[in-house]
């Protein structure tokens, strides 16, 4: 688990929290379920609206990168790119197609079924640079949905506001309700401004920095990959890919 996640919203949750205590108010009044349900509704309704349905599922199953980051070993990818050239340049680069079943990354295999299949290195590296800018747009367009959700919120908050207000204008004449209508406006712009700022943008930019891991992770299988095709040997193609271990 990422603790340092964790740590973030509860500090930014407590923060909050522990204001409105300091400064004499009541928690209660800082629960409001009407308000909650206009800001995610609505929030959820907005980017629901402007996503691609591929795309809108995938940004929510991300979600889950921003707890359970995805592991990259990649010491462990170096010392598999070096066996990869120790065998090749023992046996040659069809021996690399036994490889494959071992391996279980599809983007590694099919770096290593061009190579058996004898691509040149510039062609290999041309054709596996597609299939990464292609995933990276697909992440990030997936990852953006809660970059939107963070636009959004706020402004459904206000929206949540004015709903307020309005029921607050529609009982002048019964004070008993006029509480109610006030504590939902102001919570509604609450809910949208803190959910935008402390849970939506972040999740966006922490899952762009995962993003960004994994397209280096990818980038380094190439540069092993085009080694092998290039045929340097195993020590130089260990020390360039060093330079990705930070």
């Amino acid at each position: 688990m990422d603790k340092i996640s964790v740590i973030g919203l509860m500090v930014g949750l407590m923060a909050i929290v522990g204001g409105q205590v300091f400064e004499g108010g009541h928690l209660a009044s800082l629960f409001q379920p009407t308000a909650l349900l206009i800001v995610l509704g609505g929030t959820a309704g907005a980017v629901m609206l402007q996503s691609p349905y591929a795309t809108f599922t995938r940004g929510l199953g991300m979600a889950m990168w921003v707890w359970f980051p995805p592991l990259i070993d990649t010491r462990q990818i170096i010392r598999q790119i070096i066996g990869w050239s120790q065998l090749s340049r023992r046996e040659g680069l069809l021996a690399l197609e036994n490889s494959m079943s071992q391996t279980r990354d599809v983007f590694a295999r099919k770096g290593l079924q061009l190579l058996a299949d004898g691509a040149e290195p510039e062609r290999l590296r041309e054709i596996l640079e597609v299939d990464i800018d292609i995933y990276e747009q697909e992440l990030k367009r997936a990852a953006r949905i809660w970059e939107a959700a963070g636009g959004y919120s706020p402004t459904i908050g206000i929206l949540g506001a004015v709903l307020g207000l309005i029921h607050v204008m529609e009982n002048l004449s019964d004070p008993s309700k006029l509480g109610a209508g006030i504590a939902v406006a102001f919570v509604a712009t609450i809910y949208g401004v803190g959910l935008a700022n402390l849970v939506f943008l972040p999740m966006s930019n922490k899952l762009k920095a995962h993003i960004d891991r994994l397209i280096v992770q990818r980038e380094m299988i190439v540069d092993g990959l085009v080694g092998i095709a290039n045929g340097d040997n195993p020590r130089i193609i260990e020390i360039r890919l060093q330079g990705y271990i930070l």
